[in-house]
This record gives C-alpha cells, sequence and structure tokens, in this order.
C-alpha cells in the first residue's frame, strides 16, 4: 500500500497561522532505574507552525517545527535462550542421567521443557528528535497549483541496559544439599508437555553469575523532497501528480560502536533455582554473595550497524465526472526502493577473564533491592527472590578492561600482553563490513500500479452508492547479500563454541509478482438514520526486507557446549500475503451524535509469511563436544552437564593429539577443534521464511456511542472478536514446523468524555485478549504469547480565550505491565514493567 502523506499546505488555509507549543513529559519508568543510568524525569518539547499566502492567495509559504527530548525506562525479567520441549525419554536430554532424588515429578511420556537461562535486566532510554517542514506554494490560476516541500528529521536513540544473568547450564545432576543450605528438587506440572515449575542449577559456589553493562546509540537522518501538481482542467476532469524521492540513514553514534556489552563475572554462585509460579520469575540463589576478589570480565561484543535506504516515488491521478452521478478514477504509480543494512561484530569469550581473579576489584559496582525494580508485577516481594541487583558504569568497566588487557592480554588470545591502541580496538566496533561475519544486505525492490474506479450514485428510493474499482501490481526484487563460509568449530571454553576461518562472498537472488487487486464497495440509507454497507476486496501485504534477505548467514558465536547454533535465511522470491475481504455493517443514528454500528467481515487469507526453525548441518561445521575424547570422558564417570569436567578430562589424557591444545592447564584453557576423532556435525536452528498454508479470519465489531442530551457528557466503546482456524499447537517438540497465525485477538476499549467550549475531558480503558506474538523464542519452533493486557489513559484541555490552549495526556495509568509466556503459562518467557507517564504542555495561537 502507498499513504499519501500531506504536509500543511498554506493555500489551502483561509487565514494566517502562527503557534508555538511547549510541553514538559514525565515518565514515571524512569524513577525505578538504577542510578548509573537513570535518565531525566522530566524532559522538554518544543514545536511550532508559521503559515501564511502572498500576492493575492498565489504563492504561500508554511514553515514548521518540532524538538523532543524523552527519557524513559523499562525493566525485564525474561528467559533468552527460549524452553527447549524434547520427548521424556529424548536421548543426551537435558536431564538424562538426573538422579532421581534431584527430580519431582518428571513425566514418563509426552514431552517436557527446561530453560537454560534467567534474566533480570534495567534498561534506561533516551531520545532525542529534531523535525523540520518548508512548504512553497505556487498558483498561477485557480485552477493549477505547484506545491514543492521538504521534510528533514534527525533522531537520536541512546540506551543503557544492566542485566543480571544464571545459566542454567544445563547442570542439574549435582548434590542439592551444600554448606549454603538445601535447594528443592526440579518439579514438573503435569500435561502433555511438563513444564517445570521449580528448575534448580547445581553449582559449587564457584559457578559465574554474569553481570552485563551495555550501551545502544545510533542516529537517524532523513531527508525528503516532494513536489505536486494539481490541475483541474474542467469541472469535469482534474489532474494531480504527486513524486518525492527520500533518503534516511541510520549510523552509529558512540564511539564504541552501536551497540555494545560486557559481562562482569561473580564468581560466587552455587546450587541456583527458578521458581515460576508467580507472574515474575523467581530465582534463589543461597550464599551468592558479590566478593570485589572474585570478579573479571569474561564476555564482551561490540556491534556496528549501518542503515541506508532510499525510496523514489511518481504517482498520477485522474479524475472524471461522467454526471452529477457518476465518476471515474484513474491513477499510475512507480516506486524505486533501495535497503541496505550492514553489520559487523568484535565477540571475546574471554571465560577465564581479561587478567588475575580480583582484576576488577575496583570498579564501583551499586547495589539495589531486586524486587523493588520489579514493584508493579506480583511475586516481586517473594521472600525466596535473591535481594540484590548489581549495577556498575559501562565505561568504567571498559577502562579498567582496557587496562588489564594491556598488563595481561586476554584468555581467548593467549594471555599476551596489548598495546594500547591494539586494547582499544579490542573493546570496540569493527569499522569494516567485508569481514569474515560481518553481514551486507542489499535489496533492490521496484513497482508498477495502475488502478481504475467507477463511482455512481443510485437516484433511487432507497439512496445507494457502487464503487468497482482494478488494481494492478507489479513488483521486482533483487537481494545481494555477503554471507561467510566457515571452515571449522572450535571448542573454546566451558561452554562456548565458535566457528573458525572462512571467507565472505556476495551473492544475488531475485523474486517479482504480479496481481490484479478487484474491490466493490456498496452502501445504502435505508431511514434517514438507518445505513447499511457491503464491501468485497483483495489486497496483498508485501513481506519485510528481513525476510527476503538472500543467502544463509550463520551467527559465529551461538553454539554452546549444549546448544546449538543459530542462523537465519531469507528469500527474495516470497510471496505477498494476499487476503480476499468481505464486510458487511449496520448503523443506526438513534439520536443527535449517538449510534450504535454491528460489522462482520471475513478475510481468506493466503501465502501469509511465516518464520520457522529448521535444523541444518553443514559440511565441515561438526560439534566438537561430540567425540571419541568426549564419549571417554562420560565413560569415566564425569556427568554429561559438567563441560568443565570434561575439557579437564580431554585436556589431562589428549593434549598434543591432533585438534586438543592446551594454553594454560591450571585454568583449562585451551582448544578442542571439531576435527577431533568421531565428531558429528554441529547442529543449527536456521530462522527462515516461507509462504504458509491459507486460513479464515473471521469476526464481529460492535460500536457505539451515546452523547447524554446537550451536557457534553458522553461515552463510546467498541468490542472486535476474532477467530482463526490456524493456531499453534502447544503439545509438540522444538523441532516441529508450524505455521499459525500472529496476533489474532479480540480487543476492546471503552471512553468517557466530557466537552464543550472550554473543556475537553477524556478517560479511556483499552484492552486486548492473549494473542500469539512470536512462534519462536530463540530455542526452536516453541511460541510466545503476550497475555491479555489493559490500561488506562485520560486526557484534559483547557481553551482560554481564543489564543491558549493547555493540555494535559496521563497514560497508562494503572501502571500496568506486559507478560510473556510459552506453551504454558508457567513457562514465563518475558515480565516487563514500565510505568506511568504524564505529558502537560501549553499551545499559544498568535
Amino acid at each position: 500500500a502507498t499513504i499519501n502523506v500531506k504536509t500543511a499546505r498554506p493555500l489551502d488555509m483561509r487565514e494566517r497561522i502562527a503557534s508555538i507549543g511547549v510541553k514538559a513529559n514525565y515518565d514515571g519508568s524512569v524513577s525505578r532505574l538504577p542510578n548509573e543510568i537513570k535518565g531525566d524525569k522530566v524532559t522538554p518539547e518544543l514545536s511550532g507552525i508559521y503559515s501564511d499566502t502572498f500576492g493575492n492567495r498565489t504563492l504561500g509559504i508554511a514553515i514548521s517545527g518540532s524538538y523532543s527530548k524523552r527519557s524513559s525506562g523499562s525493566n525485564n525479567a525474561y528467559t533468552q535462550n527460549g524452553w527447549l520441549s524434547e520427548a521424556y525419554n529424548a536421548t543426551g536430554g537435558a536431564f538424562a542421567g538426573v538422579p532421581a532424588s534431584n527430580l519431582k515429578n518428571f513425566p514418563t511420556s509426552g514431552y517436557y521443557t527446561h530453560t537454560n537461562d534467567m534474566r533480570y535486566s534495567v534498561t534506561s532510554l533516551d531520545r532525542e528528535r529534531l523535525n523540520g517542514q518548508a512548504v512553497l506554494q505556487f498558483a498561477p490560476t485557480k485552477d493549477l497549483k505547484f506545491t514543492v516541500d521538504h521534510t528533514m528529521a534527525v533522531n537520536t536513540v541512546k540506551s543503557k541496559n544492566l542485566e543480571n544473568s544464571a545459566w542454567f547450564g544445563p547442570s542439574f545432576s549435582g548434590p542439592l544439599t551444600t554448606a549454603a543450605g538445601t535447594a528443592p528438587p526440579t518439579t514438573f506440572t503435569g500435561g502433555p508437555v511438563a513444564t517445570p515449575i521449580i528448575q534448580t542449577a547445581t553449582w559449587d559456589g564457584t559457578h559465574d553469575y554474569s553481570l552485563n553493562a551495555g550501551q545502544f546509540s545510533q542516529k537517524t537522518k532523513l531527508n525528503s523532497t516532494g513536489f505536486n501538481a494539481a490541475w483541474k482542467v474542467s469541472d469535469a476532469l482534474s489532474f494531480d501528480l504527486d513524486a518525492h524521492s527520500s533518503k534516511s540513514k541510520t549510523t552509529p553514534d558512540s564511539p564504541y560502536g552501536t551497540y555494545a556489552t560486557m559481562s562482569l563475572a561473580l564468581f560466587t554462585q552455587g546450587n541456583t533455582t527458578a521458581y515460576y509460579d508467580k507472574d515474575l520469575p523467581i530465582m534463589e540463589s543461597k550464599g551468592m554473595v558479590y566478593d570485589p576478589a572474585k570478579t573479571n570480565v569474561t564476555g564482551s561484543q561490540f556491534y556496528n550497524n549501518l542503515s541506508d535506504q532510499t525510496v523514489d516515488q511518481a504517482n498520477l491521478r485522474g479524475t472524471y465526472r461522467l454526471s452529477s452521478d457518476d465518476k471515474l478514477l484513474v491513477g499510475l504509480g512507480f516506486t524505486n526502493l533501495k535497503n541496505r543494512a550492514a553489520s559487523a561484530n568484535n565477540f571475546h569469550g574471554d571465560w577465564s577473564g581479561i587478567g588475575p581473579a580480583g582484576g576488577f576489584k575496583n570498579l564501583a559496582v551499586g547495589q539495589y533491592s531486586l524486587g523493588g525494580l520489579f514493584n508493579r508485577i506480583p511475586g516481586h516481594d517473594d521472600p525466596r527472590l535473591f535481594p540484590t541487583f548489581f549495577a556498575q558504569d559501562f565505561e568504567a568497566q571498559r577502562k579498567q578492561a582496557v587496562a588489564n588487557a594491556m598488563q595481561y592480554g586476554s584468555s581467548s588470545t593467549g594471555n599476551v600482553p596489548m598495546s594500547q591502541a591494539v586494547a582499544e580496538a579490542y573493546f570496540a566496533a569493527p569499522t569494516d563490513f567485508s569481514q569474515p561475519g560481518a553481514s551486507d544486505w542489499r535489496t533492490t525492490e521496484k513497482s508498477t500500479s495502475a488502478y481504475g474506479q467507477w463511482d455512481h450514485a443510485f437516484d433511487t428510493a432507497i439512496p445507494m452508492n457502487l464503487s468497482v474499482g482494478l488494481r494492478y501490481e507489479s513488483t521486482k526484487v533483487e537481494s545481494s547479500s555477503q554471507v561467510t563460509a566457515y571452515t571449522g568449530t572450535d571448542w573454546y571454553a566451558q561452554n562456548e563454541v565458535r566457528l573458525t576461518g572462512g571467507t565472505s562472498t556476495f551473492g544475488t537472488k531475485s523474486g517479482k509478482y504480479t496481481y490484479w487487486l478487484p474491490s466493490i464497495d456498496w452502501d445504502a440509507d435505508l431511514a434517514d438514520n438507518l445505513k447499511v454497507r457491503a464491501s468485497y476486496g483483495v489486497n496483498i501485504g508485501r513481506p519485510g526486507f528481513d525476510q527476503m534477505l538472500g543467502g544463509t548467514a550463520l551467527n559465529a558465536d551461538s553454539a554452546r557446549y549444549n546448544v546449538p547454533g543459530s542462523g537465519s535465511a531469507g528469500d527474495p522470491a516470497l510471496k505477498p500475503l494476499k487476503s480476499k475481504n468481505l464486510d458487511l455493517s449496520a448503523e443506526y443514528y438513534y439520536a443527535k451524535s449517538s449510534y450504535m454500528a454491528l460489522g462482520a467481515f471475513y478475510k481468506k487469507v493466503s501465502d501469509f509469511v511465516t518464520a520457522t526453525v529448521v535444523q541444518q548441518t553443514f559440511t565441515g561445521l561438526n560439534q566438537p563436544a561430540s567425540g571419541t575424547y568426549h564419549q571417554a570422558a562420560l565413560a569415566s564417570g564425569i556427568p554429561a552437564d559438567r563441560p568443565d569436567l570434561i575439557r579437564k578430562f580431554i585436556f589431562d589424557n589428549y593434549a598434543g593429539q591432533p585438534g586438543v591444545t592446551v594454553t594454560n592447564a591450571a585454568l583449562g584453557q585451551g582448544n578442542i577443534l571439531g576435527t577431533v576423532p568421531g565428531t558429528q556435525p554441529l547442529q543449527f536452528n536456521i530462522t527462515s521464511f516461507a509462504n504458509a498454508a491459507s486460513d479464515n479470519i473471521k469476526g464481529l465489531e460492535f460500536n457505539f456511542q451515546h452523547m447524554f442530551g446537550n451536557s457534553g457528557f458522553g461515552v463510546s466503546g467498541n468490542y472486535t472478536m476474532v477467530k482463526s482456524g490456524l493456531k499453534f499447537n502447544n503439545n509438540g517438540d522444538s523441532n516441529a514446523q508450524q505455521s499459525p497465525l500472529l496476533g489474532i485477538s479480540d480487543s476492546a476499549n471503552l471512553v468517557g468524555f466530557y466537552e464543550n467550549d472550554v473543556w475537553s475531558i477524556r478517560a479511556a480503558y483499552n484492552w486486548r485478549d492473549e494473542f500469539l506474538a512470536r512462534r519462536s523464542d530463540g530455542g526452536g519452533n516453541n511460541p510466545v504469547y503476550t497475555e491479555a493486557y489493559g490500561q488506562v489513559d485520560a486526557s484534559i484541555g483547557l481553551k482560554i480565550g481564543k489564543n491558549l490552549t493547555l493540555q494535559a495526556d496521563l497514560l497508562n495509568l494503572n501502571a500496568g505491565y506486559i507478560r510473556q509466556h510459552g506453551r504454558t503459562k508457567d513457562q514465563v518467557v518475558s515480565a516487563l514493567q514500565t510505568g506511568r507517564r504524564y505529558l502537560i504542555g501549553a499551545r499559544y495561537r498568535f
């Protein structure tokens, strides 16, 4: 679809316009952030416009601009790697070999799930936006008018993030009782997909608890120039020509890249239990305390992202009035769209640290109440919840990491001291988008469209209107992508497996499609206060750029000891979603400004684009933790969920053998390659896109508005009920491919208001029922459902005299939170809390 954006046009206004607006934004979510990342609670917003005409209304000029700054925050308790579903008796499953005493109610049939991580994250967001627009109009005659406009926008987004996370390994076979106390056994629910409402990872008190600090910063610049010519040839015939050229570019706005994150590991974690019986997931870790002498920076990532988009578009429209009852509309359009998205990443798995333990003991780490950060979500006051959230400054942590690397080097590069220049580059994002592992996606989409429409008004006893139209759409897509062909794998740390070698190459794929899209609209006035409508039409929805990227891109750092790697693949030959729509409605106006309306709709949807996760293997990429040496370690009695002990066994017994290199035996540092004997192919979860089968969507919609006489008081509302046949089957494993529709749910809102010449007051409750938000949760083909959510908003407007207006908008007054779950409500995927937001402003018109 093409959206016709019309700028402020001075020749369409009957008088000079000059006004300025001032607004203050208060966001309550900022108050629940640690001081290390907290932004401003109150931020400004300014806007203004000037529009006037000259030369007896033959020349018009309009200038407008706005500046806004906003700070906000969000707190999220979530799992990043999803809920993994597998058969109860799966070979090599997460609980294979775990003592029976460590499990309770473990299923004897069907499927079970588990998760590998639990995370608590807090994020601050600072956005600064500057918009400007200039419009020039010239009308040499009353029937001919030219418009030229230019729009610019600069949007800068900066974000800081802190995250405390526990990795479960999985490690479930160790003793439940330690010096810190006794942890409960992993306990499952019943049902076809058993879910652990209690999940205990067994650690020895020296495991690493990750304290991540990160930041995101990017700037987007938009420039768009448009031209319009409107020519009224006669009373019956008119033409409109619209054209524009627009360019948007997004670049990093930080010396460290678009996104950077560093993990400060706290090596005091013992047995850790996750409870999923509350809205907020609860993590308990008895005996874990902050000891600066047992900290070190381990993993780090520094990303650079680049995005360019250019759109050139032209449309010619014509209207011809055949008679007072008949009208013809025709149009022709051309679009040329180019999109580029590139990224490069410096990932360092320094899991044995940057320098000796305690090398970061002088780094200031704040401590906050973990429950206090999530005080709107039930479970925040649970006595089992680990009490502390740790917070550090990203830049201070990076500065110390650079100093340590200069003195000691890094564990992933052989602990060779670095120069300052090398250390600074080590902890910064790359700028070479052609290096191995980098991605560079370029898509060109060229479209031609044409339409014709006939409008007719029937002069009959029952007034009726009919519109019949046909639209032609033809699009060609060409996608070039840079992908890296990796040649090997390396098990280089306790849990981490990375891809090695390889070169980057460009490949190009293409696709095209053509559609004829009919439409029919009819309405009739059965009475002065009763109108009925009927419509039939066919429309399409184009695939997104990420879905059309050619080639398969593997994430070089995504694989783990027991977790498959990941990647993505697009297809420029994807067809657009196609929908055949039938709509029926009736409207009854029973009083002045009061009405009721009932509508029914039926949509036959085909070729909707679905994302699925497919397990694939690639030649030469083997899982190092699967070969003969790994099997020998298991045969010696080492549990499968102790990769640290397995690596030590291999280093002790096979050092110097092909594919095994020991760099520091005392610290368990070394490399085990995928070339060791007997290794199996490394599995990859590849997210791919395809056109799925057809489905029907049907529903009813009820709307009403009632005014209480001339009092100014009124109420309005609507309820929409939607049904779809394509739903997710929750009773399966993570490898089963499914194609359900996303976003299908009932919704409703209710608004009460009061309006007169001075006051405008509104209060609204908006509600949406549970819906399927994603088909993958990061761990395979697992659903993510967003639970039912309601929000209360209000606004108050006061007009003082002819020129001054005061306005207050009060958003999310009930401080609602958003919760997402997997196959069952116990499988918490995310519990997100923001806060109330208040906007208070004034506008003065000169």
